[in-house]
C-alpha cells in the first residue's frame, strides 16, 4: 500500500516536475497530464493540490522570486567588499538557473494562452530589483575608488547581466547545465578584474 505524502511534499514534487518538463518541452507545452505521468499520479491528484494549471505557475513564481530576492538581498551586506558582493550575487543567480534551467525560457517564451503572464511579470520585476542591487554595489565600488574612471555603475551592472545572459543563451542552445557555474565563475572573475581602475591590475 502506497504511503500518502504530506501535501507540502507533493506540491514541491509537482512544481519540480513542471519545471523539469518546461525545460524539456517548453513552458507553453507542459500539460497537467504530462505532470501527472511524470509523477505516477492521476490528473485529479494534481488538481487536488492546484485546481488550475495557472496555480502551478503562480506557485513556481513564488519559489523563483523568493530565490531572486535572496540573491538581491546580498547587496545589503555592508561588511563585505563590494566586489565580493557582486561576485556572490551573480554566482547565486547562476546557481538558480542551474537548478531551474527552464527559468530563462519562462521569461522569453511566447505565451498564446496567457497562462505564464503573471509568472513572467513577477520574475521580470524581481530581476529589475536584482539589476538595481548590482548598480548599488557598483556605485559603492566607484565611491571607494575601485572602479575604472570610464565606467558608470549602470554600465557595470549591464555588463554583469550581459554575462549572465550570454551563458543563459548557450544553455538554451546546448541544453547543457553542466558548465554554467564553472564557466560563469571564470568569466565573472575576468569581468570583475576589468572593472578595476587603470594601473591597479598586475
Amino acid at each position: 500500500m502506497k504511503t500518502r505524502k504530506p501535501s507540502g511534499d507533493r506540491k514541491a514534487e509537482i512544481l519540480a516536475a513542471t519545471l523539469d518538463l518546461a525545460f524539456e518541452v517548453g513552458p507553453d507545452h507542459v500539460t497537467t497530464g504530462q505532470i501527472a505521468g511524470r509523477l505516477g499520479l492521476t490528473q485529479p491528484a494534481i488538481y487536488k493540490h492546484y485546481p488550475r494549471k495557472e496555480d502551478i505557475w503562480i506557485a513556481i513564481a513564488d519559489s523563483v522570486v523568493k530565490r531572486i530576492a535572496q540573491n538581491t538581498a546580498l547587496a545589503a551586506n555592508s561588511e563585505k567588499p563590494s566586489a565580493d558582493l557582486l561576485r556572490d550575487m551573480v554566482l547565486a543567480h547562476l546557481h538558480l538557473v542551474r537548478d531551474h534551467p527552464a527559468l530563462p525560457e519562462i521569461m522569453v517564451t511566447r505565451d498564446p494562452t496567457g497562462r505564464l503572464a503573471q509568472t513572467r511579470q513577477r520574475v521580470l520585476e524581481a530581476m529589475t530589483e536584482f539589476h538595481n542591487a548590482l548598480v548599488l554595489c557598483c556605485d559603492r565600488l566607484r565611491l571607494a575608488g575601485q572602479l575604472r574612471s570610464n565606467l558608470t555603475p549602470d554600465d557595470c551592472a549591464t555588463l554583469l547581466v550581459g554575462l549572465i545572459q550570454s551563458l543563459v543563451l548557450r544553455l538554451i542552445l546546448t541544453r547543457d547545465t553542466g558548465h554554467l557555474v564553472q564557466d560563469g565563475t571564470r568569466l565573472l572573475d575576468l569581468q570583475l578584474s576589468l572593472f578595476e581602475p587603470e594601473g591597479s591590475q598586475p
